[in-house]
């Protein structure tokens, strides 16, 4: 007489449901909808975003990742399909430190280009050599074809593979970074259980200074502006840190640390992009005589986006008895921010700091900050403008070769 499996409590659409499975040796306990596949449940709920994400379809292999240990399309399954299951992702297969011999042999055959799809070609050239480790080279062109690279990278892919079936002819070793460990995700919903009993409660420790960016900027942004105040009533709001914070867009000051350190938190929007960053702030310089302020910040989102600035504002006597106020900034972006491209982070940068000195303006004169900047600025609004500049910078680039030609 056979069993039947037990079947699992219908979920009602907008509840979540409760997975639980080892992932890269850890066991976690996630809640999750149900929809949710196994590919975002591992970025989004566990932080492991080394399984990327391409075509969502089951075809490009990049979200490739190990299923008892079977190679697996991560954006095919549902994470509730994987209850019970052990899930090994390309952050298990070895460390910065410790690299499994296939990410050694991608590094020296340069097996990747802009890397995008090297976490899946490592993951199922692992499953490869793992169930076939006398794997034909001249196969591998075929074998390997599960896995789309767009920019070329494919001799250097199956050199690297070819190398390590000849060094380890009686299979690749397992996966070496596979431990208990505290996972942290950023998601909706939760997890739980010992990895998550393990996450420390206390917030992280405020560094002492803020790091002076060093290097080429993603950004340079130079916006001069007149304003109607008189050059005194300008600086009394520069130099008032929380009358100056007010006037920045989205910016909301937390804390006052010592040292002339501030603890903030902005936001951005771009059309469908929006980003809350949380950082640091220190005054590095304040010249009442001069009426000068220098200020550098850092930030970081929990989507791994992160910024640094170095940020210079002047006041100077305008000829009417107005103010002209100069700002200058040296931009820092990296992750999905850095997409933006420098031309649309500088010309986003730029209506921020347009904005802000009208605010600074209305703030010398009525004392109080206008509501728009505390609001942040429009998504819609600042993807028009930044539109617009790109525009006609393209259509000033046009009528220049124009001119050269005739």
């Amino acid at each position: 007489m056979t069993s039947t499996p037990p079947v699992r409590e219908k979920i009602v659409a907008g509840d979540l449901a409760e997975v639980s499975l080892t992932v890269n040796g850890t066991e976690v306990t996630l809640r999750v909808p149900a929809r949710t596949h196994l590919a975002d449940a591992l970025r989004e709920q566990l932080g492991l975003t080394g399984t990327h994400l391409g075509c969502e379809h089951g075809v490009c292999g990049m979200c490739t990742v190990l299923v008892d240990g079977d190679a697996a399309r991560a954006c095919l399954l549902f994470a509730v399909q994987c209850d019970g299951a052990e899930v090994v992702t390309v952050e298990g297969l070895g460390a910065a430190d410790d690299q499994h011999p296939l990410q050694q042999a991608f590094s020296a055959h340069h097996g990747l280009q802009c890397g995008f799809c090297t976490p899946g070609m490592l993951m199922s050239s692992y499953d490869l050599l793992a169930h076939e480790p006398d794997v034909d080279a001249a196969d591998l062109p075929e074998r390997m074809s599960g896995v789309l690279c767009r920019c070329t990278g494919y001799r250097g892919i199956l050199a690297a593979v070819a190398d390590v079936a000849a060094e380890h002819p009686d299979g690749v070793p397992a996966p070496m970074n596979c431990a208990a460990r505290t996972l942290v995700g950023r998601g909706s919903g939760s997890t739980t259980g010992p990895a998550a009993e393990e996450a420390p409660e206390t917030p992280a420790e405020v560094p002492a200074e803020v790091r002076v960016p060093t290097g080429s900027p993603s950004a340079t942004v130079e916006v001069t502006s007149t304003l109607g105040s008189p050059l005194e009533d300008v600086w009394r709001v520069l130099e008032d840190v929380p009358r100056l914070v007010a006037c920045l867009p989205g910016a909301e000051l937390l804390e006052t640390l010592p040292g002339d350190r501030y603890r903030g938190r902005a936001g951005v929007s771009l059309g469908p992009v929006k980003l809350s960053f949380a950082g640091l702030a220190q005054i590095l310089e304040r010249d009442a005589g001069d009426h000068r302020i220098r200020l550098v910040g850092q930030g970081a989102d929990t989507g791994g986006s992160a910024t640094q600035a170095d940020i210079r504002l002047r006041a100077e006597e305008a000829p009417d008895g107005g103010t002209v106020l100069r700002a200058d900034a040296d931009l820092f972006l990296s992750g999905r921010i850095a997409q933006f491209g420098r031309a649309l982070a500088g010309d986003v940068s730029r209506r921020l700091f347009e904005q802000f000195a009208v605010a600074v303006d209305e703030t010398a004169r009525t004392g109080t900050a206008p509501t728009v900047a505390a609001a942040g600025p429009s998504p819609v609004r600042l993807a028009v403008l930044a539109a617009a500049d790109a525009f006609r910078r393209t259509l000033m680039r046009a009528r220049a070769r124009l001119t050269r030609r005739s």
